[in-house]
């Protein structure tokens, strides 16, 4: 009897191993190129300025700044609103033809179909604490406010207190469009 219920423990061992085995080989094999998990943040090359917080990156992809707004250079019924040409113009000197790291908040685009994303300036030599946070620079120098949209809130506080010190100094269109 003994060796029976012996005989039938093997049996259901080998059995659980098998299915084991068969479970882990069946798994697909990561290949270099697959993502299970998308990262968040990203390195890519700013191909043009669209205008103050809107650029194309590689792809021909279009990318709107997250948590900003700066005025209008080319919105169909608004025109041409005070301070959007020296916006777009920064936008332009700050990141055109040069390398940015992006960083997702919680949604992907907005109704538009463009990338929402923050935004560094990837200098050569410089590290993650030390490249220019683009958004937060336009809203500390005059050139944006700060517009919030939720879920995208991550830098919300940062944006207002930059706001709150460009407004008090008089920068950008603070000083000139009231």
């Amino acid at each position: 009897m003994k060796t029976k219920i012996n005989w039938r423990l093997g049996l259901y061992i080998g059995f659980v191993f098998i299915l084991f085995l068969y479970g882990v080989y069946s798994l697909p094999t990561p290949s270099p190129t697959t993502n299970f998990i998308k990262p968040t943040v990203q390195v890519t090359k700013v191909i043009r300025v669209v205008d103050g917080d809107t650029i194309e990156i590689e792809g021909n992809i279009k990318l709107r700044y997250i948590g900003i707004d700066t005025p209008e250079t080319k919105h169909p019924t608004k025109g041409v609103q005070c301070f959007g040409k020296e916006a777009s113009n920064k936008n332009k000197e700050l990141v055109e033809g040069k390398m940015i790291r992006m960083e997702k908040d919680v949604s992907e685009t907005d109704k538009y179909g463009r990338l929402l994303r923050y935004i560094w300036l990837v200098e050569p030599h410089a590290t993650k604490s030390s490249e220019l946070f683009v958004n937060d620079f336009l809203v500390r120098q005059g050139y944006a406010y700060a517009s919030t949209f939720p879920p995208d809130v991550a830098y919300s506080k940062q944006f207002v207190v930059a706001q709150q010190e460009a407004r008090e100094n008089n920068r950008g269109l603070w000083s000139m469009c009231q």
